[in-house]
C-alpha cells in the first residue's frame, strides 16, 4: 500500500501537472490563433498593394510584382494573387498562371454581401476583398502559407514540452521534500502513541499547534485515551467490587458446611442450617441476576428488539413480580388522571429491560422502607409519561445524590439499613439512555423520590 506521503507527492504532481498543461495549451492556442491574424493580414496589405497596381496604376507587368516581393522583408511562400471579375465570371489576372484552379475552387464561396473573406485550405490560408469601380466587381483572391508561424508554433510547442518536464521533475522533488515537511508531526505523533502502555495510560500525545488540523487530531486521540482511561478505571473498579461481593456469600456458604460436616447434629441444627444456606444462595443468585442484567444493557445496546410497550400493564406485571419475590413488600400504585387515549400509555421500547428498570424502583423503594412499602405514581400528560416511586426511607446525603446510579455506590446511610450491592439502580441509569429518558432522585427528612421520565411519542 502506498504510504501518504508518496500519495501527496502523486496528487500534487498531477494537479499541477494539469494547470500546466492548461497553461501551456492555453498558451499554444491563442499563439496559434496571434499568428494567423498576423499573416491574414499580411495577406490582405499584399492584396491592396497588388489592386493599387493593377487598378489605380493601370499596371499588369510582373516586373512591378517581382520589385514589390524584393521590397517585402518577409516574402510569402507559394504566394497566388488571382483577380476575378465577378460580372464577366473570368479571371482578369493571375500572378501564377499554371496554378489558376486552386483559386477558382473558392469563387463558388464569393458572396457580394461581405467586403472580406477568410480562408483556410490544408496549409494554405487565403484572403478575398471585393473591389467596385467603375461599375467594376472585381475579387481580389490572394493566398500563401506562413512558413515562418509554423516554425514559431513547432518552437513554441518544443519550448513548452520541454518546461512542462523539467517542472514534472522539480514537482516531484519539492512534492517529496513538502510531504515530508507536513508529515514529520505525524512521526512524533506515531512515537509518543507507542510509548502509551496500559501502566502509564494517564500520559496524553503533545502537540505545538492545537489549532491545525494534526492538533485537533492530537486532541480527540486525548479524548478517546480519556475515555479509554474512564472505561478501564471502572473495569477495574467492576472486577474488584464483583469479587467482592461474590466471595462473601460464597465464604459465608464455605463456612456453614465446614461447621456442618465438623460433627454429626439433629435434624433442627441441619434443618437451620439450609434454611441459612438457602438465603446465602437466594442471594448470591440475585446478584449473578443483576450483573447480568446490567452486562446486558451496556453491551446490547444496538441489539435491543423495540416494540409498542403500554406502560401502565407494564407496571402491574413488575408489581406482581416483585411480591412474588417478597410476599412481604407492599406497593401502592396510584393512577391519577388517567388518560382517556391508549396512546397516551403507549411507548417504543424494550419490554424486557422497562420492566427490570420498573422492578428494580419498586425493590429499591420498599428495601429501604422502614414498613416495606413502596408508593408508586403513574401520570401521563403532554406526551410524557412520568413514574415517580416514593419510599419513608432514610434520608440519602445530599453529597451523595450525583453517585447514587454508578455501579456498587451505597450512601452510607442506607449501607447499614438494609442489605444490597449497589447495582440495581446503575441497571436502571443504563436502560433510561437506552430509552433516551431521564431519571431523577430527590431525598429529604420524610423519604425519597425517584422519578422516571419517558416520551409515549418518541420512535426509537
Amino acid at each position: 500500500m502506498v504510504n501518504i506521503r508518496t500519495r501527496l507527492t502523486y496528487q500534487f504532481i498531477a494537479l499541477v501537472t494539469l494547470v500546466l498543461l492548461f497553461f501551456s495549451l492555453g498558451v499554444y492556442f491563442f499563439s496559434k490563433l496571434y499568428l494567423e491574424k498576423r499573416f491574414f493580414k499580411r495577406l490582405q496589405d499584399r492584396a491592396v498593394t497588388t489592386t493599387t497596381l493593377l487598378f489605380d496604376l493601370q499596371q499588369t507587368d510582373r516586373t512591378v510584382l517581382r520589385v514589390i516581393d524584393a521590397s517585402d522583408k518577409e516574402p510569402l511562400l507559394s504566394e497566388n494573387i488571382t483577380v476575378y471579375n465577378q460580372k464577366t465570371k473570368q479571371v482578369l489576372f493571375s500572378s501564377n498562371p499554371a496554378n489558376t484552379q486552386f483559386h477558382e475552387q473558392f469563387i463558388p464561396q464569393l458572396d457580394s454581401a461581405q467586403q472580406t473573406l477568410y480562408l483556410r485550405k490544408n496549409e494554405y490560408q487565403i484572403v478575398a476583398i471585393h473591389l467596385t469601380s467603375n461599375k467594376a466587381s472585381n475579387w481580389v483572391i490572394i493566398s500563401g502559407i506562413d512558413q515562418a508561424g509554423r516554425e514559431a508554433l513547432d518552437d513554441l510547442k518544443k519550448i513548452l514540452l520541454v518546461m512542462i518536464l523539467v517542472a514534472i521533475l522539480l514537482l516531484g522533488v519539492s512534492g517529496w521534500v513538502f510531504a515530508d515537511r507536513a508529515l514529520a508531526p505525524m512521526s512524533g505523533i506515531i512515537q509518543q502513541v507507542n510509548t502509551i502502555y496500559p501502566a502509564n495510560l494517564e500520559k496524553r500525545v503533545e502537540h505545538p499547534n492545537r489549532s491545525d488540523e494534526i492538533g485537533l487530531l492530537v486532541a480527540t486521540f486525548n479524548q478517546l485515551l480519556d475515555r479509554i482511561d474512564q472505561a478501564l478505571t471502572t473495569q477495574k473498579m467492576f472486577i474488584a467490587n464483583v469479587s467482592h461481593e461474590l466471595k462473601n456469600p460464597l465464604t459465608k456458604i464455605n463456612s456453614q458446611i465446614d461447621v456442618a460436616l465438623i460433627q454429626k447434629r439433629n435434624p433442627d441444627v441441619y434443618e437451620r442450617t439450609l434454611r441459612s444456606l438457602q438465603e446465602d444462595t437466594r442471594t448470591l443468585t440475585q446478584l449473578t441476576n443483576t450483573l447480568l442484567e446490567l452486562a446486558n444493557t451496556s453491551i446490547r445496546v444496538d441489539t435491543l428488539p423495540f416494540e409498542s410497550v403500554r406502560v401502565d400493564e407494564l407496571l402491574w406485571e413488575a408489581k406482581t413480580q416483585v411480591q412474588e419475590w417478597h410476599d412481604t413488600y407492599r406497593i401502592n400504585l396510584t393512577f391519577p388522571d388517567f388518560p382517556d387515549e391508549e396512546e397516551a400509555l403507549i411507548v417504543s421500547g424494550n419490554r424486557a429491560s422497562l420492566k427490570v428498570l420498573l422492578m428494580n424502583l419498586i425493590d429499591n423503594a420498599c428495601k429501604f422502607s422502614p414498613t416495606s412499602t413502596a408508593n408508586v405514581d403513574f401520570r401521563s400528560k403532554g406526551g410524557r409519561i412520568t413514574v415517580s416511586v416514593f419510599n419513608e426511607g432514610p434520608q440519602i446525603p445530599e453529597a451523595d445524590l450525583p453517585h447514587v446510579f454508578q455501579p456498587f455506590f451505597r450512601s452510607n446511610s442506607t449501607a447499614q439499613s438494609s442489605k444490597g450491592h449497589g447495582v440495581g439502580l446503575a441497571v436502571v441509569w443504563q436502560v433510561t439512555q437506552i430509552h433516551k429518558g431521564s431519571i431523577q432522585v430527590n431525598s429529604g427528612p420524610k423519604g425519597t423520590t425517584f422519578t422516571f421520565i419517558l416520551s409515549c411519542s418518541e420512535t426509537f
